[in-house]
């Protein structure tokens, strides 16, 4: 259960390939192909359902009854959708997931049109975005996305110009990632959530195979495509998955405990509490390994474990994380949280289930229900005489 050497130069190289990757939810085949190629090159052996979520399958020793694990992240990223072509030539367009127009302003995108070979690129400014035509009024203009519309780099002053370069009503527009790694580390770009994770999954993929050792559960590593907007985790797996991690960004902010150099256990969300027993087992592991981590509680937050057991899955689920500063707005995080990530995964996947007997199968009896050994329930202290 030790955590093993993660190829750093890999990391950031798949990292840098899935950020220039244009991903929002609802166009992921690209993203996907490359997350594919990037398994195959391994060796590992991949399936794709029919809407293309990918699962990876890592064959272990195996348990009695065929109980196995999973590693859940997803490659869809927030972006925008044309809603309306504007008679003055610009575009009018709406969130593809949560996010808000604050950060969008300013942003360089590419818009997809149905023909593959034709996009164009852009630029999302607010409405009043010329300081010397309208003044103090750019400071006093509202925030949203009716507050701002897609520029072309393109000669249109129409919405006929827009008709004739081929852009509809429905095509998507990918806010370009940018992305930046600083000499000391840090990893500025939009869409670190969740490419990011998807690094750190394929970095620790690759050093368990580098390693050799066979693993005493089969894994398998699903990478989803619609968690962004809700449908993360609803298939691809099946109900002998005894334990699922999901890995997504950790929330750095005022009043948080994450950091963008450790990796970061979630102990809730907004659909609450992740499992008792898998979440302390991941706090152990790097507490024996003395691998730097946080525990934190993320109050407006999902991830691909909530629709994964909302779907029907019965598993227990846990959340680890690289820290992102400005979640959903302009992104850092750096690549010591990164690779720690990936370390867990790597001491994660070699270890044995959490209760390896009792998680075998799907039930039980009470008689053997770890809960009096491990979580005892201990009765609440009578301090008040006669309340019973």
């Amino acid at each position: 259960m030790k955590t093993l050497p993660v190829d750093d130069e890999y990391l950031r190289d798949v990292l840098l390939e899935l950020l220039r990757t244009p991903s929002p939810s609802g166009r992921t085949d690209a993203v996907m192909q490359v997350v594919g190629d990037r398994l195959t090159e391994l060796g590992v052996r991949i399936r794709l359902t029919r809407r293309g979520v990918l699962r990876a399958t890592l064959p272990g020793e195996g348990a009695v009854g065929g109980a196995s694990r999973a590693v859940v992240v997803h490659a869809d990223t927030i972006g925008c959708m044309v809603k309306r072509l504007k008679e003055n030539g610009r575009i009018e367009v709406v969130p593809v997931g949560t996010h808000s127009a604050r950060f969008a302003e300013g942003a360089h995108v590419t818009v997809f049109t149905d023909d593959l070979s034709n996009l164009h690129t852009g630029t999302v400014l607010p409405l009043l975005s010329s300081g010397h035509n309208y003044g103090d009024a750019v400071d006093t203009q509202g925030v949203g996305w009716h507050q701002v519309e897609v520029r072309l780099d393109e000669p249109v002053e129409t919405r006929q110009d827009l008709l004739d370069l081929g852009i509809s009503v429905g095509d998507f527009v990918a806010l370009d990632a940018a992305p930046q790694i600083t000499p000391n580390g840090y990893v500025k770009a939009r869409h670190l959530d969740d490419k990011a994770g998807v690094a750190a999954c394929l970095a620790a993929v690759k050093a368990l195979l580098d390693d050799g050792r066979t693993r005493p559960v089969t894994a398998h590593l699903l990478v989803t495509i619609g968690e962004e907007v809700g449908m993360g985790a609803t298939h691809g797996l099946d109900e002998y998955v005894a334990e699922l991690v999901a890995v997504d960004n950790a929330v750095v902010s005022e009043g948080q405990e994450s950091r963008e150099d450790t990796v970061n256990i979630g102990m809730l969300d907004s659909t609450g509490p992740f499992d008792y027993h898998l979440t302390r087992r991941l706090i152990g592991l790097c507490e024996s390994n003395d691998l730097p981590f946080r525990r934190d509680v993320y109050r407006f937050y999902r991830s691909d474990a909530a629709p994964a057991i909302e779907s029907g899955l019965e598993c227990r689920t846990a959340l680890i994380g690289f820290g992102v500063d400005s979640s959903h707005g302009h992104e850092r995080t750096h690549l010591e949280g990164i690779r720690r990530t990936a370390e867990l995964l790597t001491a994660y996947l070699t270890s044995p289930l959490t209760f390896s007997e009792w998680d075998d199968r799907p039930t039980g009896a009470l008689a053997d229900f770890p809960s009096h050994s491990v979580q005892p329930a201990e009765p609440e202290p009578d301090r008040y005489p006669g309340r019973h």
